[in-house]
């Protein structure tokens, strides 16, 4: 357990890297306690362990997806219905690190492939909730107690929502256009170097996609952290105030960020008093609910379809978030 700690400790929360940046700033004159110094310390900190971890985590997270392109995944999950399909289809989603709107033009190749709803809504909402990526960075920030429920309750809003939306019987509300993509046959082995290629690539994407969202999510971080007294963020996100879980949800649905974005936040709401739940909240909306990703979702479902898909996951959202507030409440 010793050497577990001292691994968590120094190679994902990188205490090494926490300790050489507050000397950094320290030798530039600012005093790392202090409002001004606490926050360029929180800033340049979180920025360069999440890039760190991201390039890390991207590339081996790649070369395991390289495994398992669109036609492999849609071949493994084709023929296959009930909640065993939705659950592998939410399971394959966690090895794509793919954000809410990169994860639409799959779905659209599951659904012109003839895959039912129920399995291509499961992997949609999976997709961009849940990544193994994610799991190291909540694992770095937080615990893993913490980063494997955040899993979990993923998942479950993935299997539940697909299987919810597939008992909807609304399999003719796709758009007749999505119905004739033609679907790519037959699978290109990779070589070892090419693995390797498209992994270094899909660290150069992801990194290129996702560091605007990464310095504004780190600099309202600091500023929550640093600048913002703790009254007032109990005040409206408290976890005792029942509307604390609506509310994030809420803020969350029109930001458009991934999950490394939304990372540096939550971590200063939690350091502020914010429920556990209200946190889980807050990301699960922004990364599975972002309005552009809804608004790419109507171009080809209907409005029928795409206020049930809004309706469900927010109800598997309030209901997680609320469920761990109050285990929180009452167990901790």
């Amino acid at each position: 357990m010793s050497i577990f700690g001292w691994l968590n400790d120094q190679v994902l929360r990188m205490q090494w890297l926490s300790d050489l940046v507050t000397a950094g700033v320290a030798a530039v004159g600012l005093d790392p306690a202090s409002r001004l110094g606490g926050s360029v310390q929180f800033f340049v900190y979180d920025v360069i362990k999440i890039f760190i971890l991201l390039s890390v985590l991207i590339f081996a997270i790649s070369w395991v997806q390289s495994f398992f392109p669109p036609e492999r995944t849609r071949r493994i999950l084709g023929g296959r219905s009930g909640i065993w399909a939705n659950t592998l289809a939410a399971l394959l989603g966690t090895i794509t690190p793919f954000c809410s709107c990169s994860s639409i033009p799959i779905f659209i190749g599951f659904t012109a492939a003839g895959l039912p709803l129920a399995i291509t809504f499961s992997f949609l909402i999976s997709s961009p909730l849940v990544d193994l990526a994610s799991v190291i960075l909540l694992a770095s920030i937080f615990s893993w107690p913490i980063a494997l429920a955040y899993v979990v309750v993923g998942l479950i809003v993935a299997i539940v929502g697909g299987t919810l939306i597939g008992r909807a019987g609304m399999e003719d509300q796709v758009a007749a256009f999505v119905r004739d993509v033609p679907v790519q046959e037959g699978e290109h082995v990779l070589t070892r170097g090419e693995r390797m290629e498209f992994a270094r690539d899909q660290v150069v994407e992801i990194i290129q996609r996702v560091w605007p969202y990464v310095l504004i999510g780190v600099g309202i971080g600091a500023a929550i952290h640093n600048w913002v007294p703790a009254e007032i963020i109990t005040a409206l996100l408290g976890q005792d105030k029942w509307w604390s879980v609506p509310l994030a949800t809420l803020i969350g649905i029109p930001m458009y960020a991934d999950i490394f974005g939304t990372l540096p936040i939550a971590e200063a709401l939690v350091g502020k008093g914010v429920g556990l739940g209200t946190v889980l909240a807050f990301m699960m909306a922004v990364t599975a609910l972002s309005l552009p990703s809804l608004v790419m979702l109507k171009r080809v479902v209907s409005m029928r379809l795409l206020l049930l898909f809004l309706a469900v996951v927010t109800g598997g959202i309030l209901g997680i978030g609320m469920l761990f507030n109050a285990i929180t409440h009452w167990f901790i």
